[in-house]
């Protein structure tokens, strides 16, 4: 990470240095370098300093975007299920779900029984399902399609930035960026992050990091925390094919462009650090009357939810849900999953509502891929390509979008998709975010009616 030797810097560079360490701030970190982005982050997450931000439409008075990753590999089929169609109980002999214990949508379609509050807002008109969401070419590696979707290309091109952090490039007016434009939950930075000069927050727990901090001494506490924060290797988690083996799938480390291993590395283990202690204090401006489930998942979106109360200027927030890749026993572990994000929902939408932020938050789901339409000798599904997503909150029309895929004319065993990833990024991008989505998508897209 380059910094600045002229006398000048060196000056800027010292005083940043000195009010970290006055605060309390670096603790172990201070064998770290401290770019002048970081004292951006502190003056950009500190409540006090309402002018240091960049972004001239921030997520206190805007809409909001909570991208929620379903990492492994979801199984479209067993949660929008087409329950009118013999194919799906000939292809499903053991998993598929019986008609009368649906939740229905119509006379074809209904959801997964674990999902009755999805199925409450479908019925009020604020759950918006599009069907056969995919690309050309599908690739079935869990980290390639996870790039795909995270950078938002085509399968046969690599970007260095992610469609999040592009977006993130261009909510920068001045020479600075405003790294609490976007807030990932997650052990490693999301590739869809990864951008020139702005790739937002990513971070582990911070509340974790406070409750160590308070039971143990403060350099194991540290080392902790670093843990916590470091990559994990892609190689191990591509290696085992167990439902829970895909916990966060992110792609490629997200980042700047650019910037060296190292670099991200100390840059990511400091801004975490640098920016728990002030997100923990505006997380607890807000004392939340719901009541969570226990569930990773909800301990993230209820944190997420207590950000949005406590101020925090930050358009996009993203959370990962894991364990979607079941290749095995999926009767025992699908249900569960998908039952686990519906009650998370339930209470990060109703704490929305009691805060007065429901109009301004938008949900969306993805995961990398779909399942096959037969199930396995294992008891599971493996890698497809189409599936359904969801998306739910302010601004959404409700109802069912796209095609249902055939479930015999098939692309190798894979339903075919109809209705291209980016149309539904371009649709949040230019609906939801109020920005130009060829810009950030490199060309046009069609434009779904869900918002």
């Amino acid at each position: 990470m380059s910094i600045s030797s002229d006398s000048t810097g060196s000056s800027n560079l010292l005083s940043t240095r000195r009010s970290f360490l006055r605060n309390g701030m670096l603790g172990a970190a201070t064998a770290y370098s401290v770019p002048a982005f970081v004292h951006n982050t502190f003056l950009s997450l500190n409540a006090s300093a309402e002018g240091a931000a960049i972004q001239t439409d921030t997520g206190k008075d805007s809409p909001i975007l909570v991208v929620l990753q379903l990492a492994g590999g979801n199984d479209g089929l067993n949660t929008v299920v087409p329950y009118a169609d013999d194919a799906y109980y000939q292809a499903r002999p053991k998993l598929g779900h019986k008609a009368d214990a649906l939740l229905k949508l119509n006379d074809h379609l209904g959801l997964s029984d674990a999902l009755p509050f999805l199925h409450s807002i479908y019925d009020s008109g604020n759950l918006a399902i599009v069907q056969g969401v995919g690309y050309p070419n599908p690739n079935r590696s869990h980290f390639r399609s996870t790039e795909i979707w995270q950078a938002a290309t085509d399968a046969d091109e690599v970007s260095k930035t992610g469609w999040l952090g592009r977006y993130f490039d261009s909510c920068c007016q001045g020479a600075e960026p405003d790294p609490s434009v976007g807030v990932a939950l997650s052990k490693k930075q999301p590739q869809s992050f990864s951008a020139k000069k702005n790739p937002g927050i990513s971070l582990s727990s911070p509340e974790l990091y406070r409750w160590i901090r308070g039971g143990k001494s403060d350099e194991l506490a540290d080392s902790i925390f670093e843990e916590l924060n470091s990559p994990d290797s892609d190689m191990q988690m591509e290696a085992d094919a167990g439902g829970g083996s895909i916990d966060e799938n992110v792609g490629k480390s997200g980042g700047m462009v650019g910037e060296s291993t190292l670099d991200f590395l100390e840059r990511t283990a400091l801004d975490a650090r640098l920016s728990s202690d002030e997100i923990v204090e505006i997380s607890r401006k807000h004392k939340s009357k719901t009541k969570y489930p226990g569930s990773k998942l909800a301990t993230n979106l209820s944190l997420v939810s207590r950000m949005i109360a406590g101020g925090l200027k930050t358009r996009v927030y993203y959370v990962s849900h894991g364990g979607f890749d079941t290749h095995r026993n999926q009767s025992q572990s699908h249900s569960r999953l998908i039952g686990e994000m519906d009650s998370a929902l339930k209470s990060f939408m109703s704490d929305l509502k009691e805060q007065g932020n429901a109009d301004r938050v938008t949900v969306m789901t993805f995961s990398e891929f779909g399942r096959r339409v037969e199930e396995n000798a294992s008891g599971g599904t493996d890698h497809g390509a189409a599936a359904p997503l969801f998306v739910l909150g302010g601004g959404v029309k409700g109802g069912i979008y796209g095609k249902h895929p055939s479930l015999t004319d098939l692309n190798r065993g894979d339903l075919k998709f109809n209705v291209d990833f980016r149309s539904v990024y371009a649709t949040v991008l230019e609906q939801r975010l109020n920005t130009p989505a060829k810009a950030i998508l490199g060309r046009e897209f069609e434009k779904l009616a869900f918002i």
